[in-house]
């Protein structure tokens, strides 16, 4: 046992060491850096308190409207990638033709360098002559800016990270492939239905793919700063000034790395904040094969 156990330490390592020095080291400079003053004015930081805090909560005019686009954002991204990667990877898992090439094309966005796929969505969204707004005028209906209307863009973005979500339709395939197919043909005998069947066979057995993507959607999302530089600059107005862009315009814009550094770990809270409670709620639905509920 005891060679066992050097010998998974020795693998595990470097994983360790990875995990020490790009996360947890970071993440506690970041916390202690937070009660510094740092950069514009302050070429040293100066430790300050709670000052960065308080200005945070009380007088920072874009804070709390950078926390509602941020879980506006999240939800609309969250909900539709987990239902389109979900109905995706079941129709991917009939038998079709090209099946191999289809599951492709669905995986490809998910790999295009970021910058090209938003640069193309721009295009698409342009008001004038973008592909969306012809096909619109062409329909008669009237046109809609659809990354320059306060009311428009935060969906629009979104739109794009659903179109993104090609990891978790992959993570749904493999996951269907694993439905023990005894189970529908026993439910199928019943009498049960198609939507009776997803309901009460594949959902259950899928539940802790569902909610592994569900926390990973949740995490990346959550995260979103790309569009934001590549399409919005935070606009219109403040309607797309993310938390991670709000980080990246205090600490690399207005040079104030302290100040960045109390929005950061604000953020990682908040994100800790759902993932806790993803995790709490999580034994209530989660069904794992052998489970007597």
């Amino acid at each position: 046992m005891k060679a066992e156990s050097r010998a998974a330490w020795i693998c595990l390592a470097p994983s360790i060491v990875g995990l020490v020095f790009i996360t947890y080291l970071p993440l506690a400079s970041m916390f202690v850096l937070g009660f510094f003053k740092w950069g514009k004015g302050a070429p040293d930081p100066v430790f300050i308190g709670l000052e960065n805090y308080i200005r945070l909560f009380t007088a920072d005019p874009f804070f709390k409207d950078s926390i509602k686009v941020t879980i506006y954002f999240s939800f609309l991204a969250v909900t539709g990638s987990m239902i389109y990667s979900l109905f995706i990877a079941m129709l991917l898992n009939r038998r079709v033709p090209a099946r191999g090439f289809f599951r492709a094309v669905f995986y490809l966005p998910y790999v295009l360098p970021a910058m090209a796929v938003f640069l193309g969505w721009a295009w698409l969204y342009e008001a004038n002559f973008g592909l969306f707004n012809y096909i619109l005028t062409g329909l008669g209906i009237e046109k809609i800016r659809f990354i320059a209307d306060s009311r428009y863009v935060v969906p629009s973005l979104a739109l794009i990270a659903v179109w993104l979500s090609g990891n978790l339709i992959v993570i749904f395939l493999a996951g269907l492939q694993n439905v023990p197919k005894v189970y529908h043909d026993a439910a199928e005998i019943d009498g049960a239905n198609g939507w009776q069947r997803f309901r009460h066979v594949t959902v259950p057995c899928m539940s802790p793919i569902i909610f592994y993507n569900l926390m990973m959607a949740l995490i990346t999302n959550m995260q979103v700063v790309i569009p934001a530089l590549a399409l919005t600059n935070g606009g219109p107005g403040n309607s797309s000034t993310f938390m991670t862009y709000l980080m990246y315009r205090y600490a690399f814009i207005s040079n104030q790395l302290g100040y960045a550094c109390g929005i950061a770990f604000v953020f990682f809270a908040l994100i800790s904040v759902f993932t806790i409670i993803l995790f709490a709620t999580s034994k209530s639905w989660i069904f794992y094969e052998g489970d007597s509920h």
